[in-house]
């Protein structure tokens, strides 16, 4: 485990080094300049020029990504240009709104994905497998601000059940995280199905219906467990989409996440805040899917971690 572990962090530095390198190329050739932005479409070129120098933005590529990386070292993921603040601030009060969107809407994906997977593959070739299937595929393709519209509209506009948009209560958050759910649980019904499936064909989950054992324990104790495993790693990238920013989302609903964070430091190029958000979101992939590789040997004990 320790060897593994060790590999695994190891693997994270290297990954979160090519990335960093590649999005500060990136946004090195991208034509706005930040200087501009922040003195104004009036400032003379003058100003430009001094606050490009204030910024260390006149110094060749290779000297300011050295100079990023020597922050990163230390635990600086420097100061936003625009917000005069530090970027790891920044992202730090946005952190709680976005954990707890990513909580609420995987708990809703699961509720919603494993139970329609579940019925589906119980009831295989059935009308009802079918309308799950369908609507599985219809919640795939459905656009996220759609979804979200139509909640705000029915349960918020309509009912006054929730309330419009906002951060701060658990009534703000189901909204939000039903969206989530609704967008994602399409691909955990369809995954759950198919390998629940090809579960309950195994001679173990035979053998326990000949002894006469109930079919929800069938289903429940025997097969559901084994069938998980998929579901274990799907819910590992999900942390790191999650974790990156749903826009979208988070824009209908008004919620203070760091996909908003990322999409206003976008317009303003904010580049400390793209570099800080675009390496949170990376770090919390690789930390998702490390967390499903190591839940998976409980779930299944012939996995070994080499």
């Amino acid at each position: 485990m320790a060897a593994y572990l060790a590999q695994r962090v190891l693997q994270t530095i290297l990954i979160l080094l090519g990335i960093a390198a590649i999005t500060f190329l990136l946004l090195y050739m991208v034509p706005a300049d930040p200087a501009v932005q922040i003195a104004g479409r009036s400032a003379t070129a003058q100003t430009v020029a001094n606050i490009r120098r204030e910024l260390g933005l006149d110094q060749p590529l290779l000297t300011q990504f050295l100079r990023y990386l020597g922050g990163l070292l230390h635990g600086d993921l420097g100061r936003s240009y625009a917000q005069k603040t530090d970027v790891m601030t920044l992202i730090a009060s946005r952190l709680p709104a976005t954990m707890t969107l990513m909580i609420a809407g995987i708990a809703a994906e699961l509720a919603i994905g494993v139970t329609l997977g579940v019925i589906a593959a119980v009831r295989r070739n059935s009308f009802l497998d079918r309308a799950v299937m369908i609507a599985s595929f219809t919640t795939i393709s459905a656009p996220q601000f759609l979804v979200a519209l139509l909640l705000l509209y029915v349960f918020a506009a309509t009912l006054g059940w929730f309330p419009m948009s906002g951060f701060g209560s658990p009534a703000h958050v189901v909204l939000p995280a039903l969206t989530l759910g609704i967008l994602g649980a399409g691909w955990y019904a369809r995954i759950v199905r198919s390998t629940m499936i090809d579960v309950l064909n195994q001679d173990y989950v035979r053998t326990a219906k000949a002894k006469g054992v109930a079919p929800a324990r069938v289903v429940l104790r025997h097969a559901l467990p084994n069938a998980l495993l998929p579901v274990i790693a799907m819910i590992g990238i999900d942390i790191g989409q999650f974790m990156a920013g749903l826009v979208v989302v988070e824009a209908v609903f008004g919620w203070p996440g760091i996909g908003q964070l990322a999409w206003q430091a976008i317009q303003q190029v904010d580049i400390p805040i793209i570099m800080g958000v675009t390496l949170v979101s990376a770090l919390a992939i690789v930390l998702g899917n490390l967390l499903a590789d190591l839940i998976a040997p409980f779930i299944d004990p012939r996995i070994r971690l080499r």
